[in-house]
């Protein structure tokens, strides 16, 4: 196998996601999952999950991972990496633990992670590299041997995972009606989190005033806003603005949320408004619900002309993308110099999560980083 298509020391691949119900009878058992620990009753997450159940109980989230699997294994495949490719997930079927278990006794022992989030947060990061630990303590419990584990770096600003969200907008905004399209607002969306949580995301160094959360998606959306401009010649006003907040109403989080935004553009004249939800890798339940529903419910409301943009989904560009990060980490972990690939003014994230690295409020082991019990 020629080097530039080595993925030694590595030896196999684990997509890492969120999970979702595949049906009616799934949609309380996930969500007792997802606030595990948090004592909220069993007729709250009735009423919290209605939104799955307008869509027969199934989340999209599945399916569209199981998309991407065959993108990344089609990829490799075409490209000469002979590289296996798994599945887990942290809150539903095919749980993590269960496919790590799989694949320590199908003898793997380096292995990659790809998260399904392209940003620095806790729920974005960290999170999953808690959910690591929890899965390799319950390995060790059972006597098997422990697989040394390694995460992708953030791919927020990686071209395979920009240029699909910039011909995205730019299809939203040449399905707006043509008396419109040049003075449309975009609106990029991203999920709400705590101010404190945004705070404290990234390395220490970079703590405050929104973290590299915030910095990482205004640095996204002005890759995409130039590359609007460029293509189009117009210059569309944006805003970096939030959605799918959940948590206790006293404390805060990141604002604005896409409705009141729509409305505030509404009210100041905008004529149009494409919704761009570059902080979502695939059209999940959160896409799906937050925005085409209730971000349309609301623009209808007002007569507001919308679109919303595509997310990246399983592009073959967002395929190449993993292809080349992983070339680039294996070549690092092998001693070779790498350029990794990155746009914008932030450069390329970092390989290992720092230890206050979006830390969590009780600190819990997380593997895959500098501070990970399972070096």
């Amino acid at each position: 196998m020629p080097d530039a298509l080595d993925a030694t020391p590595y030896d196999a691949l684990l997509l890492l996601s969120f999970g979702g119900p595949e049906g009616p009878d799934d949609v309380v058992p996930f969500l007792e999952n997802v606030t595990r620990g948090r004592g909220i009753p069993k007729e709250r997450l009735k009423e919290v999950g209605q939104h799955y159940f307008l869509f027969g109980g199934v989340s999209p989230i599945n399916d569209q991972n199981r998309a991407l699997l065959d993108a990344l294994r089609k990829d490799f495949a075409d490209h000469g990496l002979d590289l296996p490719v798994h599945w887990g997930n942290r809150n539903w079927a095919p749980y993590l633990t269960d496919t790590l278990r799989d694949m320590v006794r199908d003898g793997r022992r380096r292995i990659l992670v790809l998260a399904t989030s392209a940003y620095a947060s806790y729920s974005g990061c960290r999170q999953y590299r808690e959910n690591l630990a929890d899965a390799l303590a319950a390995l060790e419990a059972e006597g098997l041997e422990l697989p040394k584990i390694d995460k992708l770096r953030h791919y927020f600003n990686h071209p395979g995972f920009v240029e699909p969200m910039i011909d995205g907008v730019l299809e939203a905004l040449a399905g707006l009606p043509e008396d419109v399209r040049d003075g449309a607002h975009i609106a990029f969306t991203t999920h709400s989190i705590p101010t404190a949580a945004a705070d404290t995301s990234g390395p220490v160094a970079g703590h405050g005033d929104g973290g590299a959360y915030v910095r990482q998606h205004l640095d996204v959306a002005e890759l995409i806003a130039d590359a609007v401009r460029e293509r189009t010649g117009v210059d569309h006003p944006w805003q970096l603005v939030y959605q799918s907040r959940s948590g206790a109403p006293h404390i805060p989080w990141l604002e604005p949320d896409i409705c009141d935004h729509l409305e505030e553009r509404h009210a100041a004249g905008a004529p149009a408004v494409v919704m761009a939800p570059i902080g979502f890798v695939s059209d999940h339940m959160e896409v799906l619900y937050d925005l085409d529903t209730e971000a349309r419910a609301k623009a209808g409301e007002l007569g507001l002309p919308v679109r919303r943009s595509a997310t990246v989904g399983a592009d073959p560009r967002f395929a190449a993308a993993v292809r080349d990060l992983i070339l680039e980490r294996a070549a690092a972990e092998r001693g070779r110099q790498v350029s990794p690939c990155a746009l914008g003014a932030l450069g390329a994230s970092h390989d290992v999560c720092p230890v206050g690295c979006c830390p969590a409020r009780a600190p819990r082991p997380a593997a895959a980083g500098a501070d990970s019990p399972y070096a």
